[in-house]
């Protein structure tokens, strides 16, 4: 659109019926501003057709309007992990509306990841970050703090923070699997774990042996990288034990299907043989045969709240650590009664 033709935040003010100062911060996403009020200057901005001028505000306000996610994984993992497609769907749901921009990169854990970082900070291409997969020990958090950058982490870190955070409690998704197969009858149960370095795939874990130990069950865990083809892989070693397991419960959704996989490869039935648990209740889950029995979190929700979180973090609000509701268990066709029960 034409720079003369363009709604300006005058014309939204004026038909909203509020003042441009008001407009200015529900459109930048700073507090103090009514939820319902912020909804109405938002539509109104969509119906007249208004569009934030980056470069204007930019240079207004010193701020890039952007904001950074590293993510320090393998490409080949993240492509085929559906919660990174769900989480930053979440993010862009808020970031669309108050005019950010999504910096996305994927970086190498170690010098490479920290040179990232340094970029995107000394760059000024990104006003703030989020962190995830959080780290035992995590030298990101020093880094951010070095390089005096706003930032959000998913999960509390165990080492001193200055950021805020959003959380939910993994282990009480794992402990509800548990406890359903308990329930079930089952007492040879594996744990198909992520990496140990991982503070929630830690907190999986323990939260697994702790229940499996409480209930007296015959159980082992096997670590992966999250994912499907390193789930079939343990899946395999789980299966050729002397005393195969009767359930497994996986730590994500990818790792359950393709150990499904393997079990009808080797002839076995599903949940007849071998119960199944995923995590993070997946679409694609839902649709397999039998439909796969998942913890089910909101990663699309994460996203919303995490990037709220941040955009307050930039805008000078005092460090926040928010817990999201506890995960749930949507019981499906994957789980049964084991047959020597």
């Amino acid at each position: 659109m034409p720079p003369e033709t363009r709604p300006t935040i005058a014309d939204v003010a004026r038909a909203a019926g509020v003042s441009k100062g008001l407009v200015s911060f529900a459109l930048n996403g700073r507090p103090g501003v009514a939820a319902d009020t912020r909804q109405r200057i938002m539509a109104v901005a969509a119906d007249l057709g208004w569009t934030p001028s980056l470069s204007a505000r930019s240079l207004s306000v010193g701020r890039a309007f952007a904001c950074g996610l590293v993510i320090g994984r393998s490409p080949d993992v993240i492509a085929a992990d559906p919660f990174f497609p769900s989480f930053i769907a979440g993010l862009e749901d808020e970031f669309s509306v108050t005019g950010q921009a999504l910096v996305l990169a994927v970086a190498t854990p170690g010098r490479q990841e920290e040179a990232t970082y340094r970029s995107l900070a000394t760059g000024r291409r990104v006003d703030g970050v989020i962190l995830t997969d959080i780290r035992a020990g995590d030298p990101r958090i020093a880094l951010l703090a070095e390089l005096q950058i706003p930032a959000v982490t998913l999960g509390v870190p165990d080492v001193e923070s200055p950021f805020g955070s959003v959380s939910t409690d993994d282990g009480a998704g794992i402990r509800l699997a548990v406890e359903h197969l308990v329930a079930l009858g089952h007492r040879r149960v594996a744990h198909v774990a992520g990496p140990a370095e991982m503070l929630h795939a830690q907190r999986r874990r323990r939260a697994f042996s702790e229940t499996a130990d409480a209930a007296g069950l015959d159980s082992r865990v096997i670590e992966t990288d999250f994912s499907a083809a390193d789930g079939a892989r343990a899946t395999a070693s789980l299966l050729d034990a002397a005393a195969p397991p009767t359930a497994i419960v996986y730590s994500n959704d990818n790792m359950a299907v393709a150990g499904m996989g393997v079990a009808h490869q080797r002839g076995l039935r599903v949940p007849d043989d071998l119960s199944i648990t995923g995590f993070d209740d997946t679409e694609i889950g839902r649709w397999i045969h039998p439909a796969l029995t998942s913890v089910a979190t909101d990663a699309r929700g994460w996203g919303v709240t995490a990037a709220r979180a941040l955009l307050g973090a930039i805008a000078g609000d005092a460090p926040t650590h928010l817990d999201l509701a506890d995960p749930t268990l949507a019981v499906r066709g994957s789980t049964a009664p084991p047959a020597d029960g």
